[in-house]
């Protein structure tokens, strides 16, 4: 499932910008279905441009019947009558999405213990860690999330002491039950002063198990970084 919302805060119309011969959002759908990996790829939109971009080039599509204030509230609207079992939520600004990491998300649910995943990667340069833009996470020895956060986590006290950041990626994966059960909660506070909806999972007791990934994602939510797809594309 990939949410696809018009009017980006930061970037409107992104998706839609052109990335090379197609816009962003097209570029994002064909890399999941090139995955191979799913049973069904869907762009999940609130914009008739988008829709018909999308079904314009054989492509699956849904329309949104009702406003939301996230991407993960517009896809379990989406899935409440597909009969699914596990749903991964791609965000559309991730025209480069690859299937190595992908495929590690959707192994974790052999476990039938897994309820919600998502992705992490070691950040190369310590230094990213105090970008508020950029959300840490911390996890146990079972690779279950501790907590995300956009300050610098865990604090490193004794600067002798080595240590990785870790970089959340934000690709989920769900089932279903939880998917919607999730929808019913009311938003943590938590997740209200650090503005991250994943804090409303761990808040409620529900873990997130994560896969670590060295999968460098360009995800486009500022015209600085389409050009960086751009000179990718290019380059290719």
């Amino acid at each position: 499932m990939i949410p696809a919302r018009y009017a980006a805060t930061r970037f409107p119309a992104k998706l839609m910008k052109m990335l090379g011969d197609k816009p962003v959002i097209t570029h994002t759908y064909e890399a999941a279905v090139n995955s191979g990996l799913f049973h069904d790829v869907y762009v999940i939109t609130d914009s008739d441009i988008i829709f018909q971009e999308i079904s314009s080039r054989g492509g699956k599509a849904l329309m949104s019947r009702e406003e939301h204030d996230s991407g993960t509230d517009r896809i379990a609207e989406a899935v409440r009558s597909l009969d699914v079992d596990v749903v991964v939520n791609v965000q559309g600004d991730e025209p480069f999405i690859q299937k190595e990491p992908l495929e590690k998300l959707v192994r974790l649910f052999e476990n039938p213990e897994v309820k919600v995943a998502s992705l992490m990667r070691k950040m190369d340069n310590s230094a990213d860690a105090s970008n508020p833009n950029m959300v840490k996470v911390v996890t146990n020895k079972y690779n279950k999330a501790l907590y995300f956060s956009r300050s610098m986590i865990p604090y490193q006290r004794d600067a002798n002491t080595e240590f990785h950041y870790y970089l959340h990626i934000g690709v989920y994966a769900f089932r279903k039950a939880e998917l919607l059960h999730f929808t019913t909660l009311p938003k943590a506070p938590l997740e209200q002063i650090e503005k991250l909806e994943q804090l409303r999972f761990l808040y409620n007791g529900i873990d997130i198990y994560m896969a670590e990934t060295d999968y460098k994602n360009i995800a486009i939510d500022t015209p600085e970084d389409l050009e960086k797809a751009l000179h990718l594309i290019s380059s290719q």
